[in-house]
């Protein structure tokens, strides 16, 4: 599935020159095998630690007609540990959970809007652009938060770019080389995870700086690749400003979902769900089926927002 043996990452000169060798064509595509196996059902809360949260979303009818821009400023006024400091504070934690829904990863929302997310996962295969998906959202004028991996972003820097600047959309980080969130280096779907505190601030920071030139600003949400975590690896993704978010919905299962199906899963969706679907691979049945879907959702009076706009910055 791809050569993960890339040096750890050890500043923005070094993605820059990573960028430039080609890295990411070397590191394994979201495809069927990294999601496919997980079946559109709905997973346990978050925990309870966002449950006290009011969101900031407008309760007005017209609410998702218009969500107002996320602040660029909000995640990089905080200052942000550098990785020495990381390893020193979490080298000697040992994980105890393992999978989509660990401690401090939220899957739902406090609020009574539905959050839809989609992924670009980037690497061969997995770099396109679902520009029909993303005309339905347009037109429906339904906010969403796309979660961009490093590889996509490189593949597709001026739609990136103006994805940034569309008020609708918001942009999150999926990561670097698109692995699975470990401090032990465990798998998922057969996809080597980071191996240590190190590892994992190379994940979520190699991302996030090509993340800023293209947008101006830090992410605030953090999806790995996958979305498998341990619950030290949140914890650090917590401390760099980026609060580890997953889903309560799966909508097209790594985007292999016949329509029908996409539609059947995204029907379900009722207020404080998250649901994540893709948007990086146009041949599949993601758009046909949230095409089918999403209107009957509205006109059901369903409420839409991005993740920015009912979770709270770090």
């Amino acid at each position: 599935m791809g050569d993960f043996g890339v040096a750890g990452r050890t500043g923005r000169r070094a993605i820059l020159l990573g960028l430039a060798s080609g890295v990411f064509a070397a590191v394994t595509s979201c495809s069927s095998a990294d999601t496919a196996a997980i079946a559109p059902v709905a997973l346990s809360d978050e925990h309870g630690d966002l449950s006290v949260l009011t969101p900031p979303v407008p309760n007005g009818p017209e609410a998702s007609a218009a969500p107002s821009p996320v602040p660029a400023a909000t995640a990089a006024e905080v200052p942000l540990p550098s990785k020495a400091q990381l390893v020193t504070e979490f080298e000697g934690r040992r994980p105890a959970e393992w999978g989509l829904a660990v401690t401090g990863v939220v899957t739902r929302s406090p609020g009574s809007h539905t959050v839809l997310t989609f992924d670009a996962c980037g690497g061969p295969g997995g770099s396109g652009v679902d520009q029909e998906l993303l005309a339905t959202l347009r037109r429906l004028n339904i906010p969403a938060t796309l979660f961009v991996n490093a590889r996509w972003i490189q593949s597709n820097r001026q739609v990136a770019a103006e994805l940034a600047h569309d008020p609708l959309f918001e942009l999150a980080n999926h990561g670097w080389q698109h692995r699975p969130l470990s401090v032990t280096g465990k798998s998922a779907y057969g996809i080597p995870g980071t191996r240590n505190v190190a590892d994992v601030y190379d994940e979520l920071t190699g991302c996030a700086d090509v993340f800023r030139e293209v947008t101006g600003h830090r992410p605030r949400f953090f999806r790995s690749g996958t979305a498998y975590f341990d619950e030290v690896a949140a914890a650090v993704s917590r401390r760099l400003g980026m609060l580890p978010v997953n889903f309560s919905i799966n909508a097209d299962a790594g985007a292999t979902l016949a329509p029908a199906a996409v539609a059947s899963a995204v029907a379900t969706a009722r207020p404080g769900d998250i649901v994540i679907a893709h948007f990086n691979k146009p041949g599949g049945g993601t758009a046909a089926g949230f095409r089918q879907a999403l209107p009957q959702l509205k006109g059901g009076g369903t409420r839409f927002a991005r993740l920015g706009d009912v979770l709270p910055a770090l």
